[in-house]
């Protein structure tokens, strides 16, 4: 669990009454550091802001016998890869990008704080099983092109919700072109195709890696049952996409949406005929997807080409090492400097920018602007609140040389750099190894493990504090239809969770539910008005915030419903899910889910409901009254019904699908299973 959801999860484990947790589990504190000045300052300023959360979170992983990464550590994903993921474990984790591990043939799964509970409790976990998505590479890996651009051209194939209800098994010759860290990369960014997780076959790389990270006992068990880490001979598909390495090209993927997918190569003449601003105004690199040695490696080789020509970045340049580990190898190993010495500010050992904890101040909200980043979401405002900036992602070296040429317009592979003393020069290919000849250094040791028996400890939650309050269980299904509930907002458009409950400031919420719930689609489009929280109360007749419209509505016993299409796309966090309930919703209707959001609403007590026919989206008005009907015999398959009232007199039946289970109704009438 990451620090933002692992609050909720340990606050509903709790709620539990369970003395410890039944399987190995850990907490890792990344998300709450917000970038400003850079690492060491940033860290500080985090643990003091943020010491009730941590001290929360310490203790309570003491008490329930959960390990504990100390602020500073390093993201989540990569602290997994580095100790906990191995060839063909079962892992899952409170944050969507889980599957960073399958990089390491493991099967890692992101899911939402209350299945996390379910697991912690020795309850079996379930989903619904999963197509398989095959896709065969074939070549080799070289040049400009790097492990990043398998995945952002898979997303530019398969879309934002392409892979939903899928996991994507990586399989052919070219797999051993890829280092397992550039595989890692891979499988993370298999969130951004709503993939359930990715995977690939244990081969050598993964070996290397096991075995430089202390893990080589694990590779020889490996080795001795390979035949079952790899696909079984003639194994079928459900899709299969096929990619030769050889000719794959260099990727951009943006704005706005990590699947639109360009070669670098064309981006600048995309980029002008679309109006996109050129110059860039920043580069990151790092992140949980590409936070590597080998990433850093290639970076800096790139950096050092510009360095040794003396010229320096054009645009501001961030570097946010993936853990510990590799802040202080690629500080031992030069790397650091180099970046530094080409105009790079190191951050913080933690997510930073990723999830928009940015403090940025180079451009004003609302300002035009392009970014370029090696993360793997590029949502609106995602990484600075700033809805005008045009964030692409892309491979750290692209980043790296965009950042020293300064405009999108540049392609490495083709065109030239002026230095200082007008010598034009072309870079050549990043090159990086895959790992330290000297070892990792391992840094600071950031690891509180928990003591073998931590009944005798207390964890404190204050009544008066801001940022923690304890749970209250919600209350259970009445036995009838709902009747006459209200429409809070009709969505229009894409509406992710960073829609609905938006990260950056908001992540010091996270284990306070009323208090986050303020944020509750604040960033959602209104189909009525086109406006962002702006709704209209139709029992004073006024418009108002989303959340201030909702609160009123249930402290005036007013239930009400929501939505649009792949409603809940992107991250994994159940605060999208709890805040609705919080708030008095009762059911989510809409054309399509993501896989995570929707099982995070059914663990809450709501209905998630698609339309039967998905153009009866367009019959519902704001201002109708919705009954749902058949909730009494409501059973797996059975379709429910919605008789909507127009506010003319008329009326219409739509005909609502489900994908609940005999288990997920049971949740639906206890309230919760969680809180229940």
């Amino acid at each position: 669990m990451q620090d933002a959801t692992a609050q909720m999860a340990m606050l509903q484990f709790i709620s539990s009454g369970l003395p410890r947790v039944a399987v190995p589990s850990t907490i890792h504190c990344d998300h709450l550091i917000e970038a400003q000045t850079g690492g060491p300052k940033d860290l500080a300023r985090a643990k003091e802001i943020n010491e009730e959360v941590y001290n929360f979170l310490s203790s309570a992983g003491a008490k329930y016998g959960v390990g504990f990464w100390k602020p500073g550590s390093g993201i989540i994903h990569q602290i997994i890869l580095e100790n906990y993921a191995y060839p063909g474990v079962m892992l899952i984790g409170t944050d969507s990008h889980t599957p960073n591990g399958g990089g390491l043939g493991a099967i890692c799964i992101g899911v939402g704080g209350a299945d996390a509970v379910d697991v912690m409790a020795g309850i079996p976990w379930e989903l619904k099983c999963p197509k398989v998505i095959g896709v065969k590479l074939t070549g080799t890996l070289s040049g400009w092109t790097s492990p990043k651009d398998v995945i952002l051209k898979v997303a530019g194939i398969l879309t934002v919700k392409g892979g939903t209800g899928a996991i994507v098994e990586y399989h052919g010759p070219g797999v051993d072109s890829i280092s397992c860290t550039g595989m890692a990369t891979i499988c993370n960014m298999g969130a951004e195709i709503g993939a359930t997780t990715s995977v690939f076959p244990y081969n050598h790389r993964m070996r290397t890696y096991l075995e430089k990270t202390g893990r080589g006992q694990i590779s020889a068990l490996a080795d001795k049952y390979s035949d079952l880490l790899v696909p079984d001979e003639g194994c079928e598909y459900d899709q299969i996409i096929e990619l030769n390495l050889d000719e794959l090209k260099p990727h951009i993927n943006g704005p706005f949406t990590p699947d639109l997918a360009h070669p670098v190569s064309d981006v600048g003449a995309v980029a002008e005929k679309n109006g996109w601003p050129l110059e860039v105004k920043v580069g990151l690199i790092g992140s949980c997807t590409n936070s590597s040695y080998e990433d850093m490696g290639r970076a800096a080789s790139v950096a050092k080409q510009a360095l040794d020509k003396g010229l320096k970045c054009k645009a501001q340049f961030t570097v946010t090492p993936g853990s510990e580990q590799i802040r202080a190898t690629i500080e031992r190993d030069g790397y650091s400097k180099i970046l530094g010495a080409v105009g790079g500010v190191v951050l913080a050992n933690a997510c930073g920018p990723c999830i928009g904890q940015w403090d940025r101040r180079d451009v004003k909200k609302g300002d035009k602007n392009t970014i370029v980043t090696s993360f793997n979401r590029n949502f609106t405002a995602r990484n600075d609140a700033n809805p005008a900036t045009h964030a692409f992602v892309t491979s750290p070296e692209i980043v790296t040389a965009l950042a020293i040429a300064g405009t999108l317009s540049f392609n490495p592979e083709t065109d030239y750099l002026t230095a200082p003393n007008g010598e034009k020069f072309k870079l050549e290919p990043p090159t990086g190894d895959e790992l330290p000849a000297k070892d990792f250094d391992p840094g600071q040791d950031t690891y509180q493990h928990p003591p073998a028996d931590g009944q005798v400890l207390k964890v404190n939650v204050s009544p008066e504090s801001n940022r923690l309050q304890l749970l209250e269980p919600f209350d259970k299904w009445s036995g009838g239809d709902l009747e006459d509930l209200n429409v809070l907002i009709k969505v229009k458009g894409k509406c992710t969770t960073d829609h609905i409950s938006a990260a950056g400031p908001w992540l010091k919420f996270r284990g306070h539910l009323d208090n986050i719930s303020n944020n509750m689609l604040i960033g959602a489009v209104n189909s009525e008005n086109d406006a962002i929280n702006k709704i209209k109360n139709h029992l004073t007749g006024e418009y108002g915030g989303v959340p201030d419209v909702a609160r009123h509505y249930k402290a005036n016993g007013v239930h009400w419903v929501v939505g649009d299409d792949n409603y809940g796309e992107g991250s994994s966090r159940e605060h999208a899910a709890l805040e609705p309930r919080h708030l008095g919703g009762r059911a989510i209707i809409v054309k399509s889910f993501a896989r995570i959001h929707e099982t995070n609403l059914k663990k809450q007590g709501l209905l998630p409901l698609t339309f039967s026919n998905p153009s009866d989206y367009d019959k519902i008005r704001p201002d109708d009254k919705l009954t749902i009907k058949g909730l009494k015999t409501f059973a797996p398959g059975k379709p429910l019904s919605a008789v909507v009232k127009h506010s003319d007199g008329s009326e219409e039946t739509l005909e609502l699908l489900h994908s609940f289970n005999e288990t997920q109704i049971e949740w639906f009438k206890a309230g919760s299973p969680s809180t229940g």
